[in-house]
């Protein structure tokens, strides 16, 4: 198996056209050390440019149609922190993206298949290749959300709820939150932990997550919601 069948069988999609895979995993460090032998060659930039529109519009259809109760503004901060670089290399770490990189040598030795701003980058461009090479709305549509959205989610990245429930709860003036644990489930390697947000010794919501992070995070996004809805009531 070729290094490239390796990342397709990675990322589940199989490039028609290879050439658009290439390009998407070719840093410009790379392009600055080979042109004198290959002037043909081409660096990921403006796959990036254009993955990045794609990837922003997809998040945007996503969030616009979850979050049915959120105004304009949390939306925006909430799209934006999905597509920041720190987001967008934890997925490209998830698919060992700067291990296919084609990248200059000095760059590799200084940590740069590493580097949050490269990947971050690339992933970018990886978005544009799909894209570009399946033709098909649903198929990128179907990458963004295997790749990026359910990563986020597992990893709660992209949305601090917890932070933003508690800058709710001090809006009300003085109102004591806190996070209770309900139970938790299953084997010791993939428990499942369910816990209530409570707001002055009411509770406001509750989640499940495998992790007590990601359930009082999942707690706080329902709690939100439910103060959101009965504020528009």
């Amino acid at each position: 198996m070729d290094h490239l069948t390796e990342f397709e069988d990675i990322i589940g999609y199989s490039f028609t056209n290879r050439q658009l895979l290439i390009t998407a995993l070719t840093h410009s460090s790379y392009v600055n050390e080979n042109r004198a032998k290959n002037p043909e060659l081409v660096d990921n930039e403006r796959f990036e440019f254009f993955g990045d529109a794609i990837i922003e519009f997809h998040i945007s259809e996503y969030l616009f149609n979850k979050y049915q109760t959120f105004p304009e503004g949390d939306m925006t901060k909430l799209r934006a922190s999905m597509v920041c670089e720190q987001s967008l290399a934890e997925c490209a770490k998830e698919i060992r993206l700067g291990e296919f990189m084609r990248m200059g040598k000095g760059e590799a030795l200084s940590g740069g298949r590493e580097r949050a701003s490269i990947t971050s980058d690339a992933f970018e461009a990886l978005v544009a290749a799909v894209y570009l090479d399946s033709g098909s709305e649903e198929t990128i549509k179907r990458f963004i959300r295997d790749h990026l959205i359910k990563g986020l989610e597992n990893k709660t990245l992209f949305f601090d709820a917890k932070t933003k429930l508690q800058e709710i709860a001090q809006q009300k003036g003085g109102n004591s939150l806190r996070y209770e644990l309900i139970s938790e489930s299953g084997p010791s390697h993939n428990k499942t932990f369910e816990i209530a947000a409570i707001l002055n010794e009411k509770e406001i919501g509750r989640g499940k997550g495998h992790s007590k992070k990601a359930a009082q995070q999942a707690a706080a996004e329902e709690a939100i919601r439910r103060l959101n809805e009965k504020e528009q009531s």
